[in-house]
């Protein structure tokens, strides 16, 4: 080693070796280097696993694949913030739903939802034989819903959560959930009018709410 190069340094001692203070640093720095790496890289296999999931879940929320995205970004960006916190506790896809419903429900309440006019639609899942357009109906009567009253029937009916559950995700008392539940069920009821006939080969609402999102848990 040529000494003198580095004499100048200020870890270095005059006749050319380490100090011990400095020695600590480096290796202080290289553990925290290495702990950043592993960090990311069990972020990065997370949300790489967690991803197709999150993307269906945002979907079903906004009803369009585009706002979907852009929902999940924001959610694994909060993720990555608080990954510490997350990796440490012990669901963390608990902590990556309730964050996600939460950026929704704040997204709904932004001028930039008023703003714009969405179009796009949630790709039909194959399903037995259904009155497609009464799906579509129920869909669009979901789609008109407040944010919170929405976001509370995709964690009962989609995630298939209690009541509890619900409340805690939403920050709310679980009686909250229940009127919320409600009042989401009956404005969907009003805005689908009356079910048709027996016999009219229409059918009914009641069993079309199975379609109202597509591969949710409990709806087979």
């Amino acid at each position: 080693m040529v000494r003198g190069k580095h004499k100048s340094c200020r870890g270095w001692q005059p006749n050319g070796t380490l100090r011990a203070s400095s020695r600590c640093e480096a290796c202080g720095e290289a553990w925290r280097s290495a702990l950043s790496r592993s960090r990311d890289a069990e972020y990065t296999e997370y949300a790489a696993a967690r991803l197709p999931s999150l993307r269906e879940l945002a979907a079903v929320l906004c009803g369009d694949w585009q706002r979907a995205d852009d929902l999940v970004q924001a959610t694994l960006t909060t993720l990555y913030v608080h990954w510490g916190q997350v990796r440490a506790g012990s669901h963390p896809d608990a902590y990556a739903r309730a964050v996600l419903v939460r950026e929704f429900i704040h997204e709904r309440r932004s001028a930039w939802v008023r703003r714009v006019s969405l179009s796009g639609r949630v790709a039909d899942s194959p399903a037995a034989a259904v009155d497609h357009d009464a799906v579509l109906d129920l869909r669009a009567a979901v789609a008109a819903l407040p944010a919170r009253q929405r976001a509370t029937l995709v964690l009962r009916f989609y995630c298939d959560l209690n009541v509890d559950q619900a409340a805690e995700i939403l920050g709310c008392s679980p009686g909250t959930v229940k009127s919320q539940t409600a009042r989401a069920l009956d404005a969907v009821r009003r805005a689908l009018g009356p079910a048709p006939a027996a016999g009219s080969g229409g059918q009914p609402p009641a069993a079309a709410e199975y379609q109202i999102y597509p591969g949710g848990r409990g709806h087979d």
